[in-house]
């Protein structure tokens, strides 16, 4: 079977399950669709507590311009007390933990506070579904671990299973969720 041609109605159904994924996703990238308000999101690094945050940022977009990794976006959600606010949504981007932590030394307001290392950052605690897991049936992923820029501190394998998360040591920088190769992920990182 492997040496068959891909008949036409089989080309027509991958291209229409292709556009069914990247076209909101293009969509959202651009603007078009909003942010659902229920769904949760990571500050960048350095955020100090959500109440002082949205009274002390002054949206003025530094934060996003200085993020090596791209990964920091500002809110648009007209009405509410966010809009405008920098964010990070670990399924489209992850803080890569640059040096320097640039966003939190570049933040003019104090809402996000300077960090000297990677162990002060706070963003939230990576949280893993068994059951959406590839390696509860059986398959070798490490993604999350590979991808973990903490390392194996932060995340990794028990024997052959799920894997395990140390609230001790994972930053929330949400590496292990942009990776997560399953959907729905297997790996999210709740904000703290």
């Amino acid at each position: 079977m492997s040496g068959e041609p891909i008949g036409p109605d089989r080309r027509q159904f991958f291209r229409e399950a292709l556009r069914g994924v990247v076209r909101p996703l293009a969509e959202y990238l651009e603007g078009k669709v909003e942010l659902p308000a229920n769904r949760s999101f990571l500050r960048p690094p350095g955020a100090i507590e959500e109440g002082e945050f949205l009274d002390t940022c002054y949206r003025c977009g530094t934060c996003v311009e200085t993020c090596p990794a791209d990964a920091i976006k500002l809110r648009q959600v007209a009405g509410e007390a966010a809009d405008g606010t920098p964010w990070i949504d670990a399924d489209i981007g992850a803080c890569a933990i640059c040096d320097g932590l640039k966003c939190a030394h570049a933040c003019p307001s104090g809402a996000l506070q300077p960090l000297k290392h990677a162990y002060e950052i706070h963003m939230g605690l990576a949280v893993v579904s068994a059951g959406h897991c590839v390696r509860s049936k059986g398959e070798a992923c490490t993604m999350c671990v590979d991808n973990c820029p903490i390392g194996t501190a932060a995340i990794r394998i028990v024997d052959r299973w799920a894997p395990k998360v140390s609230a001790g040591a994972c930053v929330g920088c949400g590496m292990c969720q942009l990776h997560c190769p399953t959907q729905p992920k297997a790996v999210v990182v709740e904000p703290l």
